[in-house]
């Protein structure tokens, strides 16, 4: 069966080399006109999960089906959305039997968004959320830090965690979030660092073992990637780095899975930093902001 995943991001450019020709449903809520310099975050989401084989940045699951919504509109150099387009989209997507969503946003607690969750969550829908990017010290963030998602913080080459990561003891798994190597908004690649890009390979790997494995409950699943972990920092779960970082090749895949190593998608040159990802954050207004 193939791998079915939801995203919830930022406009997409489906005529990038990486995402042209692959299996990607988008709808957009926005009409109005946008330049495909804008769509860099969530290009670059799309590329991690689905990105062309033979392109330069191969995506997790490049067969996979990618049921994309664009909920955002743009407002200067800010990509915003309000709580009711997030909410309609996580719908949408839900209704489109996948296997998880990824949601690379974060904001404070909003009683709306938190009751489409745990609605989302009663359907038996996965979610993926970020950490995000506001700093060790930060108060958790949200949709992350709700019952039912499924949290990804994000660690370096060297197994760090990144410097801006929030913490606490919601976070669930570590994966590649720093010089992450993925499509850039127009044409080719680029590195990008944060939190919302350490998401997609949790998301590649829940969309796998649901397609693959669909008798498994929400919680089974969790108790597969908790397996599959490497442990880092304290042992056991811990607020830094979760279980630890999910190594791919311990996850009990069969032969010719279309699973890719982490390795295809992480630079390992031109390692100029992305001084700020954002994932994208939504106030309780329900606007998102950078």
């Amino acid at each position: 069966m193939r791998p079915r995943i939801g995203l919830i991001d930022t406009g997409i450019n489906l005529e990038h080399e990486a995402l042209k020709g692959q299996n990607v449903d988008l709808t957009v809520f926005s009409d109005e006109a946008r330049d495909p310099s804008s769509k860099i975050h969530g290009t670059a989401v799309a590329a991690l999960l689905v990105g062309a084989r033979q392109s330069r940045t191969p995506g997790l699951l490049p067969d996979a089906e990618l049921i994309a919504v664009d909920a955002f509109h743009r407002r200067g150099q800010d990509d915003r959305a309000d709580v009711y387009n997030l909410v309609r989209a996580m719908n949408i997507v839900a209704g489109k039997d996948i296997d998880v969503i990824n949601l690379s946003l974060t904001g404070p607690d909003n009683v709306v968004l938190k009751r489409a969750v745990e609605a989302i969550a009663k359907r038996d829908v996965m979610m993926v959320a970020a950490a995000g990017n506001k700093g060790p010290k930060a108060d958790p963030l949200y949709p992350a830090a709700y019952p039912n998602v499924t949290v990804a913080t994000a660690v370096d080459r060297r197994l760090r965690p990144y410097r801006r990561a929030g913490r606490g003891e919601h976070i669930d798994f570590a994966a590649p979030g720093v010089e992450v190597w993925t499509a850039a908004s127009v044409r080719g690649a680029r590195t990008k660092t944060g939190t919302s890009f350490a998401a997609p390979f949790i998301t590649a790997a829940i969309a796998y073992i649901r397609a693959h494995s669909p008798e498994l409950t929400r919680m089974q699943v969790k108790q597969v990637l908790a397996a599959a972990v490497e442990d880092l920092g304290d042992p056991g779960r811990d607020p830094v780095f979760g279980w630890g970082l999910l190594r791919m090749n311990r996850l009990d895949l069969a032969a010719g899975s279309g699973l890719q190593s982490g390795k295809a998608v992480t630079s390992e040159a031109n390692m100029q930093r992305d001084p700020a990802d954002g994932a994208i954050s939504l106030p309780s207004a329900g606007t998102v902001v950078d």
